[in-house]
């Protein structure tokens, strides 16, 4: 049997045993998911360095201590946030009005994980699922397998061992592209959970199955002239949430647009904090080695350090170097290095006003980054109110972009799946969390005599 058609077969046995799973799940109480999602959560804790390595070992992406902090945010954080969540039963009900809503699972979820974030987003999306009372098989990318199976393995004993039923929560060990689609389209598969790049989000929302898909994004990070008294504080936010996970995080800083009053003073506390300032022509040979000649991203470069990116681009640079930067005469369609970066790796604009700076980031966002986040530093609410026009489901403002969009630092919503809306092609703009993964049913008691139509719209001819 061939690849293709033992992946097949793998995503047929997973779906028919998650569903045998969900029915068996559905007369479980809250309080027992709820024991079983604060196991699942308790037991990554001791296993999420091992996690890490397993991952950067496999994928070659990122760095073990950022991956670690990724895969305890998604065990430990979402469990903390889940714990005040409702998701099933009675989530509200009007006594005046006579109705209530009641949520119920969707399923079984199909869950598609990227090579950049491993283990991290099959914790984030089974933790999610299991909360909302449905069941879940992961499809990792093929160049992630053994680690999302690890992954798996570890929520699944803790589960199982909590009272969940074998099969509620699996993970391809087989994987190819048409065993990806098969599980999709598979009959028992109730909803599609993806995350990844554009094509990915085109085949799930073409699978024929409701799907939350979310792709890439390219978040320019703006730092108006009243930020003046604390560019320092700037400078670092930006340089630790970009060179978090060697840049593997699409909710990252990609672009700086400075205003021209404090971009000098910004160079220069970036400077101060790591960040190397190429040359043109380093930039130049920087471009070759993230991208490819037709816009790709170069795949074994993804989620290097800097010093590695520079030793490839045949330069070097200081070994406290944590991230690099390119000075950009123009941003948006036409110039790589403004495109979205899975590095270390920013490009840098000065901008000469606040017009001129919001149009800077308005272009970056729509060369791949429509929908998703963008941030502003400024102590003007006259600036954050201008800001916050543009296209863009998180505006993030005076908080790192890693840290603000996944919800830590900010009220947003914690989640490692972000929404880009239907102008990039989501159907969700929001933070996606285990609330998308219920159904909701009213249960409406008349309110209004019925007869009262007639007397409002006169009787049927």
């Amino acid at each position: 049997m061939d690849a293709d058609l033992r992946s097949i077969a793998a995503a047929r046995r997973a779906a028919e045993r998650a569903w045998e799973a969900h029915l068996a799940f559905r007369s479980a109480p809250t309080s027992e998911i709820d024991s079983i999602v604060e196991a699942m959560a308790r037991a990554i804790e001791p296993e999420a360095r091992r996690l890490a390595q397993l991952a950067v070992d496999e994928t070659g992406h990122g760095n073990v201590p950022d991956k670690r902090i990724k895969n305890l945010f998604n065990s430990l954080g979402i469990a903390e946030w889940l714990r005040n969540v409702r998701a099933l039963g009675v989530l509200w009900r009007d006594e005046a009005q006579k109705i209530a809503a009641i949520g119920e699972p969707m399923g079984v979820v199909a869950a598609l994980i990227p090579v950049t974030n491993p283990t991290s987003t099959v914790i984030f999306k089974a933790l999610s699922a299991v909360k909302a009372g449905n069941a879940i098989v992961c499809a990792p990318h093929p160049r992630g397998v053994k680690c999302g199976v690890a992954t798996t393995e570890v929520l699944v004993r803790a589960a199982e061992q909590a009272g969940a039923p074998p099969g509620l929560i699996s993970c391809l060990d087989e994987v190819t592209l048409q065993g990806t689609l098969e599980l999709m389209r598979h009959r028992r598969s109730s909803v599609i959970l993806a995350t990844g790049g554009s094509d990915m989000v085109r085949s799930a929302y073409s699978a024929g199955k409701p799907a939350l898909a979310v792709g890439p994004g390219n978040v320019p990070v703006y730092v108006h002239r009243s930020a003046a008294d604390r560019i320092g504080e700037v400078a670092e936010q930006i340089i630790v949430s970009k060179s978090f996970d060697y840049g593997t995080a699409c909710v990252a800083e990609q672009t700086v647009v400075a205003d021209r009053p404090v971009a000098r003073e910004l160079r220069h506390e970036m400077k101060l904090r790591g960040a190397y300032f190429c040359t043109r022509q380093e930039a130049e040979r920087l471009e070759g080695v993230i991208f490819e000649r037709s816009g790709g991203f170069v795949i074994p470069n993804v989620g290097q350090s800097p010093s590695r990116l520079a030793s490839l681009a045949g330069f070097d640079v200081p070994s406290r170097a944590r991230v690099l930067v390119a000075e950009l005469a123009a941003v948006g369609r036409g110039v790589q290095m403004s495109a979205e970066k899975l590095n270390p790796v920013l490009g840098f604009y000065e901008a000469r006003d606040q017009a001129g700076g919001i149009a800077a980031a308005e272009a970056v966002l729509r060369y791949g980054g429509w929908g998703h986040t963008c941030v502003l530093h400024a102590s003007d609410p006259d600036a954050a109110t201008a800001y916050s026009r543009l296209p863009a489901g998180r505006v993030l403002v005076n908080t790192p972009a890693l840290a603000g969009g996944m919800g830590f630092s900010t009220a947003v919503e914690p989640s490692f799946m972000l929404g880009t809306g239907t102008s990039s092609g989501s159907i969700v703009s929001d933070n996606v969390t285990a609330l998308h993964l219920i159904n909701i049913k009213r249960v409406a008691y008349e309110s209004r005599p019925w007869r009262d139509l007639y007397e409002l719209y006169g009787e049927p001819d």
